[in-house]
């Protein structure tokens, strides 16, 4: 199976997120919640600075 540099961000995100999820807050829901906001981050900012290297290329 070959992952693209995208889809390994990706699961590279999910991984962080469960991580400062567990690790930064002590609700369940509070995890839940924080780690679905760092992954946000995370895969919101992949996706601007792949778009801000495009422009800078073009």
């Amino acid at each position: 199976m070959t992952l693209s540099h995208f889809s390994a961000v990706l699961i590279y995100a999910v991984f962080a997120s469960v991580v400062f999820g567990i690790t930064q807050r002590a609700t369940p829901r509070a995890m839940i919640r924080y780690g679905l906001f760092c992954w946000v981050l995370f895969a919101g900012s992949v996706i601007l600075a792949s778009w801000l290297m495009y422009f800078i290329r073009h």
